[in-house]
């Protein structure tokens, strides 16, 4: 007998907790609750946002300050800004900047490319180079 007693007590105990969960699950369908369930995840959403937007205003304000104060335009002026290292150094005989394609300079081969060096090379430099001397007196 006590045990009939027993598992009647843990039926109806097994009944009262899923009608609970039934109901709970109810009430989290109701379009009130599906309602300010989604307005809660907006505000979170907009919460996470702004915090986001905020810290990328502060890195942009912080990065504008480093670049003031490289520049000398906070009223500091910097004589010599750090600067990066690349690297690999480029080759001697081409350019950091290429010709863009299509252009008549692209066509040229590296050593045919005028280069700063070939432009600096003027017929007067040239000459001294040589050994002449055209601008002495004695000449």
């Amino acid at each position: 007998m006590v045990r009939r007693i027993f598992w009647m007590a843990v039926g109806a105990g097994t009944a009262v907790w899923a009608m609970n969960k039934a109901n709970e699950a109810a009430r989290k369908l109701t379009p009130d609750s599906l309602s300010g369930t989604a307005a809660r995840g907006a505000l979170h959403l907009g919460d996470a946002a702004k915090r986001f937007a905020l810290d990328v205003k502060a890195g942009m304000a912080e990065r504008e300050q480093e670049l003031r104060a490289d520049l000398g335009l906070d009223g500091t002026a910097v004589l010599d800004p750090p600067r990066r290292r690349l690297s690999a150094a480029p080759d001697a005989g081409e350019r950091a900047i290429s010709a863009a394609p299509g252009s008549p300079g692209a066509a040229l081969p590296p050593s045919r490319r005028n280069t700063p060096q070939v432009i600096a090379s003027k017929p007067r430099q040239l000459e001294q180079r040589r050994g002449s001397t055209p601008n002495r007196k004695d000449h």
